[in-house]
């Protein structure tokens, strides 16, 4: 059994963090493999996925997916399905968590038991409409509801043309979005003449 002081050092660690380490991160903070497992048998920490925990007295994520997702793919970005989701303006649920990562980054994200389906997005616009959101101690970075809807045009002849009209409708009735922000972010990722007849339609 590891020493008291030793299991106090590594409940700071995983404060100082979030709340949320691999095992990797664990073992270069100086936290021993006896007292990480010490605290995972005492129930002091739980299991999110192979190779990662959280402190069990953090508050619950409502989406303890997207928490895994911000541990084990940082640099990754929630996007598309995935994002529409999380701002409540789909009916769809996504087989997989739909990440984007800038195209030419290092692309094969596993984030086993979750299957997850990396899309590469142009370098020059990939930051833009990006959000950070605490999700119980975990930073994840998802769109913002405009770029979510704009990129589902931008990727419609892969997701389908029916979610992306979905989501604007969704979008504009529950007040997520503007049209001047959606023509924006049309613009920059030059899908302004697919978006533009259905806004006016919907007008």
């Amino acid at each position: 059994m590891p020493r008291s002081r030793d299991v106090s050092a590594a409940i700071q660690q995983f404060r100082q963090r979030g709340g949320t380490l691999r095992t990797r991160e664990a073992l270069e903070y100086g936290i021993h493999p006896e007292t990480l497992y010490f605290l995972r048998d005492a129930g002091r920490i739980t299991v999110l996925s192979r190779g990662l925990y959280k402190l069990a007295d953090e508050p619950e994520s409502s989406n303890p997916d997207l928490a895994v997702v911000a541990a084990r793919a940082p640099g990754a970005a929630v996007c598309l399905v995935s994002a529409l989701v999380f701002h409540d303006i789909t009916t769809q649920i996504p087989a997989a968590v739909q990440l984007a990562v800038p195209r030419g980054a290092y692309s094969k994200i596993k984030l086993d038991p979750l299957p997850v389906q990396v899309f590469r997005f142009d370098p020059k616009t990939f930051e833009i409409g990006l959000e950070i959101h605490d999700l119980g101690g975990a930073r994840v970075r998802i769109y913002n509801p405009a770029r979510a809807v704009v990129d589902s045009f931008k990727f419609r002849n892969k997701l389908g043309l029916d979610i992306a009209l979905e989501a604007l409708r969704l979008a504009r009735e529950r007040k997520k979005v503007s049209n001047k922000d959606l023509l924006r972010y049309a613009r920059l990722l030059r899908v302004e003449r697919v978006l533009q007849p259905f806004l006016m339609a919907l007008a």
